[in-house]
């Protein structure tokens, strides 16, 4: 694993899910994790909980804070308190993301809207106080988690895919934008993960599902949390406008 001491990394969407993986590897890498949570207080205490008793707790690693990511002003305030306290970042990883599913013929505006806030201007807001912080060292790292719907597409996920094809396209213009100051910036797209987002499908959806994966089972949160370490570290600094997937072949 990547050595990730003195390292900065932003985490949205950190207490749960692949965010909480996320969060987990970069803290057992050394890196100082800031985790950003929306509304679930519960699962941040949680998440803290969990690492009270870990050298990362009492070394001041892990520092978590709430933000809707899908406003502007709510990110600018977490931003200027991260500043602050470190006054730059290394790595950004664009987590957060939620599901508001309905065929779009049915589907209520403020679903859809949701849907973008969150996934895509969330992205946006995020990646722009990061890159004004990267900027100041000429160094940094921006991951987007986004999905295979962005260009699969699944009937019931317009506003869904249409945020994470989104992110992609955010993606490969910010990655020209900032090649130049050695900040790189990438996406990883991850197929049928074992998480919350599963929770509300049928068993015959999640049957019908699996079935789709070549390796015929769900991945696990940890195989995603690895890529992103990959493309965290400096082995990966060759690496930009790319879309790695971690999908068992879908």
């Amino acid at each position: 694993m990547t050595d990730f001491h003195g390292r900065k990394a932003v985490i949205s969407g950190a207490t749960k899910g692949i965010g909480k993986s996320i969060a987990k590897a970069f803290l057992e890498a050394g890196a100082t994790v800031i985790g950003v949570y929306g509304s679930d207080r519960n699962a941040a205490d949680t998440f803290i909980e969990d690492w009270q008793a870990d050298a990362c707790f009492q070394e001041n690693r892990l520092l978590l804070y709430p933000c809707d990511v899908s406003d502007e002003s709510s990110v600018l305030q977490f931003f200027a308190e991260v500043e602050e306290k470190f006054d730059t970042i290394d790595i950004l990883v664009n987590n957060a993301g939620i599901r508001r599913d309905s065929v779009l013929a049915m589907m209520h505006a403020e679903d859809w809207q949701r849907v973008i806030d969150v996934n895509l201007t969330g992205t946006f807001n995020m990646s722009k106080q990061a890159v004004l912080l990267m900027l100041k060292q000429k160094y940094g790292r921006i991951i987007n988690i986004t999905s295979p719907m962005a260009h699969m597409g699944f009937e019931g996920q317009a506003n869904y895919a249409a945020s994470k094809a989104g992110q992609i396209g955010m993606m490969r213009s910010l990655a020209k934008e900032t090649a130049k100051r050695r900040i790189t910036v990438n996406c990883i797209s991850p197929g049928f993960i074992d998480t919350e987002l599963l929770e509300g499908l049928t068993p015959d959806q999640l049957d019908k599902y699996k079935k789709m994966v070549p390796m015929k089972r769900f991945g696990k949160t940890e195989e995603v949390a690895a890529a992103v370490l990959f493309l965290a570290g400096e082995k990966a600094a060759y690496i930009s406008g790319a879309v790695l997937e971690v999908t068992g072949g879908l």
